[in-house]
């Protein structure tokens, strides 16, 4: 098949394989995976803050390690995937991430041995805070690689039309992570003691690596892949008009970070993700603490809440995905349809502006309210993802992610510090329902205030074609 002739995608899909979805699959195990190892220390953080004594400023002091090192460790991860290629990536980024993960179990031991390096130079500091930081940086560097290793995925086994959908399908893996915590790891917990709970949950990466291994290639290598399948795949890449020799070396040379922040597209992005990363890390590290402060809920007491309010977030992580596909349908470009999407998906957060003036009739409000505007985060973030892949050639796409995933981090470690201060602050004068309602307040217009900006610099879909 000509791949630069025009393919009635409708007639394609039926005819074609569908080994695409199996990737599909594999990458949204890898985020389940991703994010049951990332959430189990904040269903454990109120047991282990009275356990250690830790404040609302010492947690979020460790939630922060692990934001700043993944906001600094997606910057690089973007280069590693583009350089070494998706499967291999994938393989470094789930090995440091399981270790991570395990090494929390080992928390306290080794901040005992950190403090008494850092006591030489007359540094002091609490061994539960030191260790656990450590844990969580290592788990960050390893985490950093998921979602940059999925976007370049995604691009390579999808074609555009699908890939909105795609990243929707296996960014729902974050739910299901989400929803998967609160259901195992405080039983785990109450079993075989926290410790258990961070190796048991630590493992389950090994697993999803050999099937990985086993079941990965690239499309042109994949002798699971029919023809048509691939040529339905690249039916909607834009065929250079000439492959010369200097178009090829051009094509090969790998592309500086210096060249991608000088496109408007890559600022957008790096906006977008600044402004709305940090909600839902807000949502995901701070909401057993939330439901412990202000209902006294603790232990499996949450579990129901946080399950229900994590499967509220499937609907949008899919629905969102799909959902720029009706303006497509309507005639507008791949990117256009993102845009209005996210523009209605952008109005749906502020419902959260309600959780703590209804939050005295039932804890059960707050919680429906809080699964609207973290179900609209992931319907935002299966588009905002997608953007990227829309403009920029495969190359240079998990570069891209990885700029705009360290602005993400760096807009979540401020988002939680600031959280922490809040709350610190406002439980000294008895007023933690304040607290709360000026960070759901701020969560709830970041979307907004996002989409302004994006679209300022962005105002119309403009392919890149020249990197």
């Amino acid at each position: 098949m000509n791949l630069s002739e025009p393919v009635n995608a409708q007639a394609v899909a039926q005819s074609v394989g569908k080994y695409r979805w199996t990737i599909c699959a594999l990458l949204f195990f890898a985020t389940t995976v991703n994010y049951l190892d990332r959430q189990v220390l904040s269903l454990l953080a109120p047991s282990l803050s009275t356990e250690f004594g830790w404040s609302n400023t010492d947690y979020a002091n460790i939630a922060a390690a692990f934001q700043f090192v993944y906001a600094i460790s997606m910057l690089f991860a973007g280069r590693v995937v583009d350089k070494i290629g998706t499967k291999a990536a994938y393989v470094v980024a789930i090995t440091i991430w399981s270790l991570g993960a395990l090494m929390h179990a080992f928390s306290v031991p080794m901040g005992h041995a950190a403090v008494a390096v850092l006591g030489v130079f007359g540094v002091a500091a609490a061994p539960s805070i030191v260790g656990f930081m450590i844990s969580r940086a290592v788990l960050a560097v390893g985490e950093a690689g998921n979602f940059p290793a999925a976007i370049k995925a995604t691009a390579e086994y999808f074609p555009k039309k699908e890939r909105s959908f795609a990243t929707g399908i296996f960014n729902s893996g974050a739910n299901v992570g989400a929803i998967l915590a609160p259901i195992t790891v405080p039983v785990l917990a109450a079993i075989w003691g926290w410790q258990a709970a961070f190796i048991m949950i630590g493992m389950l990466g090994f697993i999803w690596m050999s099937v990985w291994l086993w079941l990965y290639e690239k499309p042109e290598q994949q002798k699971r892949l029919s023809a048509a399948e691939l040529a339905y795949i690249r039916s909607d890449t834009v065929a250079p008009v000439e492959k010369t020799e200097e178009a090829s070396i051009a094509a090969a040379k790998k592309v500086s970070w210096f060249q991608l922040l000088k496109y408007r597209q890559t600022w957008a992005f790096a906006f977008g993700k600044f402004m709305t990363d940090g909600v839902w890390w807000f949502f995901l590290f701070w909401l057993p603490t939330y439901l412990s402060a202000q209902y006294g809920m603790k232990g499996e007491a949450i579990v129901l809440p946080l399950a229900v309010l994590y499967s509220m977030t499937m609907i949008g992580s899919i629905g969102g995905g799909w959902f720029p596909s009706y303006f497509m349908a309507r005639g507008y470009a791949p990117y256009d349809g993102r845009m209005k999407a996210m523009l209605v998906i952008a109005f749906f957060p502020l419902v959260v502006l309600l959780a703590q003036p209804l939050g005295a009739i039932s804890y059960w409000i707050p919680v429906l309210l809080i699964g609207v505007g973290a179900s609209a985060h992931q319907a935002w973030s299966a588009n905002i993802f997608t953007t990227v892949s829309d403009m920029f050639p495969q190359k240079s796409v998990a570069s891209v992610i990885g700029i705009g995933g360290m602005a993400g981090g760096l807009g979540g470690v401020l988002l939680t510090k600031l959280g922490g201060w809040v709350f610190d602050y406002y439980k000294t004068i008895n007023d933690i329902h304040t607290g709360y309602m000026i960070m759901f307040g701020i969560c709830a217009l970041a979307y907004l205030a996002a989409w302004v900006v994006m679209k300022a610099l962005v105002p119309r879909h403009k392919e890149i074609t020249d990197l």
